[in-house]
């Protein structure tokens, strides 16, 4: 083996020591992880599992997530595509200074909004539901999908929308069968950024949520009691919020891979 090959080796199985851990610590009681360090389970157990796959608020906590990930996923790429379009072809004033305002929603911490959302969405009767959570992360997932897609769409020849114009196509029509096709790795990395910070967000989600929607990341702090955590169950949870993220990846595989050679990634 070639010396150059090694560091690469060390590298990966450096970033998959934690995730063997959790998934290792998935089948193993609390007291055994308690007890001292082991590579693998001494005693092979399910009922972590189990218990998630049969107690609703374990199951429901990940369904919740996933419904208002998705909503936000959706959300975010449709505003976004227009946004960054207007960003992309055309010029006006204080273009530069709204572009650059979109990106400081993103650079603000999530707890500066948590109080006036809480606020909002109780007085208008959004409190506890899916679209509450899916709104509320728009205000950091918009300006990031704005931000990559622009990058894309700046790369596309204006020629392109011209030549359509001449040939008799209707905005719509272009934007939707022509132009969306030619930045779909754009419009895949996007998504995938906007699903893994939705994903992986907690404080917004449980201070906008309670029992209806509350979600998988604030249910896990239910592992917590007066005798400790339930280090086996809390992973077991973690090692199921890593499967969705993981099967995204696989299907935008290969527009992460684009995006880091020609947009904004």
């Amino acid at each position: 083996m070639q010396k150059r090959s090694i560091i690469p080796i060390v590298y990966i199985l450096f970033l998959l020591l934690p995730i063997y851990w959790l998934v290792a610590m998935s089948f193993k009681t609390t007291n055994e992880i308690l007890a001292g360090f082991s590579l693998f389970p001494q005693t092979f157990t399910w009922d972590n599992y189990r218990t998630i796959f049969t107690d609703p608020t374990w199951y429901w906590g990940y369904i919740n997530s996933i419904i208002y990930v998705s909503i936000n996923t959706v959300l975010s790429v449709l505003v976004a595509l227009p946004a960054a379009y207007a960003f992309s072809r055309y010029r006006f004033l204080g273009d530069k200074h709204l572009f650059f305002w979109l990106l400081t929603n993103r650079m603000a911490p999530a707890a500066v909004f948590a109080l006036p959302f809480f606020q909002l969405y109780s007085a208008v009767g959004l409190f506890d539901t899916h679209i509450a959570v899916a709104l509320a992360h728009c205000l950091f997932n918009i300006p990031l999908a704005v931000w990559i897609l622009e990058g894309f769409m700046s790369s596309v020849p204006k020629e392109l929308d011209e030549t359509a114009f001449v040939d008799g196509y209707s905005f719509p029509r272009f934007f939707t069968t022509i132009f969306i096709p030619s930045i779909k790795a754009g419009v895949g990395v996007a998504a995938f950024f906007c699903f893994m910070f939705s994903w992986v967000e907690l404080l917004l989600a449980k201070t906008l949520t309670a029992v209806e929607a509350k979600p998988i990341a604030a249910t896990m702090t239910k592992t917590a009691s007066s005798a400790g955590y339930e280090l086996g169950l809390l992973a077991a949870a973690g090692t199921l919020t890593i499967i969705p993220g993981a099967i995204v990846i696989y299907f935008v595989r290969n527009y992460i891979a684009k995006g880091f050679a020609m947009g904004r990634v």
